[in-house]
C-alpha cells in the first residue's frame, strides 16, 4: 500500500474543530476518493499498514475522527478496534451501566437520553483506566447527542492560572470519591451500574477482593454497597507529551453523580475529606464548556480518543441514538 495520503486524507469540519498552532483538534480522516474502492477489509488493512502514522497523529491531536468509512455494524467496529492492535481493558470499577454487544464492544453509557453526561476522563476515579477509547455511531441521533471533547492540558492551564491555590491543594491532597451502588444495574441513572456488574461477580467476597486490587474500600449496606476510592491524584503528568493534565472526575462527580442513592456534593471531596468549593467546580465546568469541541455523530463514524489527552461528555438527545464503545489498555 502506498503512502497514507493515498488512503487517508485529513478533512475539515467547520465549527467542530479547534486549531492550536501546529495541530487541529480533533484530526478528521476520510477515505481518499482517488484510492481504490473502500471496503471494510481495505480499511482495516490500511489501519494496520499506517499504524505509525495514525499513532503519531493521535499523539499530536489527542483525538481522531474517522468519517466516511464502511463501518456499518458492531461486528465491523470490533474488526476496526482489533486492527489497531491495542490490548483490551476489562470494564471493572467504572460507574456507567453498559452491555456487551460483540467481542470487545460495549454500549456506551446507557443513561436516559434527556440526561447530560458531564466531562470526564474515562475511569479517572480508579487506578487502572484505559489509555485509549473508541466510539462508534451505529445509529445517529434524531437530534442532539453530540460528544463534546476537550484537551485536558488546556483545562489544567486555565484552572492553574485562575485558581492557583485550589490547584496546588488538589496536587497535594488529590481527591476522594464516594459512591453507593445497588445490587443490580439501574438504567435510569448515569451512574447506575450495580456492584455485581461493577466487579463482574455475584459473590461479595470476590467483589471485596477485586475492590481491594483497585484500592477501593467497600461498606456493605442493606440495599447495596458504599464504595470509597482514594485519595487518588487529581492532576497527572502526561509523559508522552511532557505536560500536566486535568485527569480527574471532579466535575462529573460533583455535578452528575446523582440518583436515588447518591448525593453528588458528597460524591467527591479533597483527599483529606474536606468539601470542595462549589463556585470553583462550576467555573471549571464553564471552562470545560468554553474550550470543548462538540462532535455531531454521523452513522458509521469511529472516534479514537487518547484518554490521557482528552476529556469527553454527552449531550442530551432525541432518540434514536446508538453509540458503542471499546476500552483499551
Amino acid at each position: 500500500m502506498a503512502a497514507q495520503a493515498e488512503y487517508f486524507i485529513e478533512t475539515q469540519l467547520p465549527n467542530h474543530q479547534k486549531h492550536y498552532g501546529s495541530f487541529t483538534f480533533p484530526s478528521i480522516l476520510s477515505p481518499n476518493p482517488k484510492s481504490s474502492p473502500s471496503s471494510l477489509s481495505v480499511f482495516t488493512e490500511a489501519i494496520k499498514f499506517h499504524k505509525p502514522f495514525l499513532d503519531s497523529l493521535l499523539l499530536k491531536s489527542g483525538a481522531l475522527l474517522f468519517r466516511g468509512f464502511p463501518v456499518k455494524t458492531a461486528k465491523d467496529f470490533n474488526d476496526v478496534v482489533e486492527a489497531f492492535g491495542f490490548e483490551e481493558l476489562p470494564y471493572v470499577g467504572g460507574a456507567a451501566p453498559r452491555t456487551n454487544v460483540v467481542g470487545r464492544v460495549f454500549t456506551a453509557n446507557e443513561s436516559p437520553p434527556d440526561q447530560k453526561i458531564p466531562f470526564h476522563h474515562e475511569m479517572a476515579q480508579v487506578p487502572e483506566f484505559p489509555s485509549k477509547l473508541f466510539f462508534f455511531c451505529e445509529v445517529e441521533p434524531g437530534s442532539g447527542g453530540e460528544t463534546p471533547i476537550v484537551l485536558s492540558h488546556i483545562v489544567y492551564e486555565k484552572m492553574k492560572e485562575k485558581y492557583p491555590e485550589f490547584v496546588d491543594r488538589l496536587e497535594v491532597h488529590g481527591l476522594l470519591y464516594t459512591r453507593v451502588l445497588g445490587e443490580d444495574d439501574d438504567p435510569s441513572s448515569p451512574i447506575g451500574r450495580g456492584w455485581k456488574s461493577t466487579f463482574l461477580t455475584s459473590d461479595k467476597a470476590v467483589a471485596e477482593e477485586r475492590a481491594a486490587k483497585l484500592g477501593m474500600k467497600l461498606e456493605w449496606l442493606s440495599n447495596g454497597v458504599k464504595t470509597v476510592m482514594g485519595p487518588i491524584p487529581a492532576i497527572k503528568y502526561d509523559k508522552s507529551r511532557h505536560r500536566k493534565i486535568w485527569f480527574n472526575s471532579m466535575v462529573a462527580a460533583y455535578t452528575g453523580w446523582e440518583d436515588a442513592r447518591n448525593d453528588p456534593v458528597k460524591a467527591v471531596t479533597f483527599g483529606d475529606g474536606q468539601p470542595l468549593p462549589a463556585d470553583i467546580i462550576y467555573d471549571c465546568l464553564k471552562i470545560l464548556e468554553d474550550e470543548c469541541v462538540p462532535i455531531p455523530w454521523k452513522k458509521g463514524d469511529v472516534m479514537l480518543i487518547d484518554n490521557l489527552a482528552t476529556l469527553h461528555s454527552r449531550r442530551p438527545f432525541d432518540p434514536p441514538r446508538r453509540v458503542l464503545a471499546s476500552l483499551c489498555k
